[in-house]
């Protein structure tokens, strides 16, 4: 188990990362997801030990990590890596050999993992011979070879087309049930992380989020107001919120208490809002995202058989309706 404990970490002064507690459990698949800014690659690097966190601990196996020992067990490929001088091969097989893996092991693994993420032709090549896209499968590629026992990855498809993107995530699921890897992966792309992951968490402004971040919104909450309802402009709607804060914000609305239906319905919810259907993405067995225009991007999730009966396709018309109490503002 790889986690982070009362961490609060600072760049000059500001705080960056607050986060109580964020475990990574063996074999486990995780997916951080969130904007710009939020704290995804800071957090990366404090999990691979390469800063120590300002407040707080990292822990490996209940143990507050102390010395570089661990960090062969944790292995970090970040948005844009760094190769070795040499080629793609010498760069996979460096890792085997420092660890004292024999030559005819050290070509099986190589070769091995190669073909796995389709690298074979490049081994020969050298990093100015490679794209962006073909650097990061490289660097994947030498971090599976030395098999960590956790595999840190922060946008490793930033710049994989979708082809390369999918031999990607097939080849990390392939590894996790081959033996108890656990992954935590930052990614931009949402349908990615949730049909791969076992575990989807967002964070907002350094700290983590009750939602994923396709409910996100960073407002300007009003003083005043009707008791704790404010009204917040959000895009060219207003979201009622249940709240007595004021001032700078983020507003989330979980895709679970999102409502959906094909007209208005007699509630009590505060925010009802019609548009379009954008995209319809099948989250998990049994569970379908929907994606709506109602004058900003709002996700709700429903069932496949509710999405069946509502007769829900791209472009149709749906209704949105969730209650203020549902707004969980941070």
């Amino acid at each position: 188990m790889l986690e982070l404990v009362g961490v609060r970490h600072r760049y000059d002064g500001r705080v960056v990362l607050d986060i109580e507690r964020f475990a990574v459990p063996p074999g486990a698949g995780v997916a951080i997801v969130g904007p710009n800014g939020s704290g995804k690659s800071t957090l990366l690097r404090l999990l691979a030990l390469l800063e120590r966190p300002s407040e707080g601990e990292v822990r490996l196996d209940g143990a507050a990590v102390t010395g570089a020992a661990p960090r062969r067990r944790i292995t970090l490929v970040e948005q844009r890596p760094i190769l070795l001088r040499g080629t793609v091969r010498e760069n996979l097989e460096f890792g085997l050999q420092v660890r004292g893996i024999r030559r005819t092991e050290v070509n099986r693994k190589v070769e091995n993992i190669a073909a796995r993420l389709g690298i074979t032709s490049l081994l020969h090549r050298r990093r100015h011979e490679l794209s962006d896209g073909e650097v990061q499968r490289v660097a994947v590629a030498r971090a599976l070879a030395v098999e960590p026992d956790v595999l840190l990855l922060d946008e490793p498809a930033s710049s994989a087309d979708r082809a390369a993107a999918q031999t990607l995530y097939r080849t990390l699921a392939e590894e996790r049930a081959r033996r108890p890897l656990a992954v935590c992966l930052a990614s931009h792309q949402l349908e990615d992380a949730y049909r791969w992951a076992d575990d989807v968490r967002a964070l907002a402004e350094g700290r983590l989020s009750p939602v994923t971040p396709e409910n996100l919104f960073r407002v300007e909450l009003p003083s005043g107001g009707s008791g704790d309802l404010k009204h917040v402009c959000v895009g060219t709607i207003e979201i009622a919120a249940a709240t007595d804060k004021t001032g700078p914000a983020i507003l989330a609305v979980p895709p679970t208490d999102i409502f959906v239906s094909r007209a208005p319905l007699a509630s009590s919810a505060r925010n009802v809002f019609t548009g379009r259907v954008t995209r319809l993405t099948h989250q998990r067995p049994g569970a379908v995202l929907v994606t709506a225009d109602v004058g900003v991007e709002l996700v709700a999730v429903v069932t496949e058989e509710a999405a069946r009966d509502l007769g829900l396709t791209p472009g149709g018309s749906v209704v949105f309706s969730f209650k203020a109490s549902a707004v969980r503002v941070f």
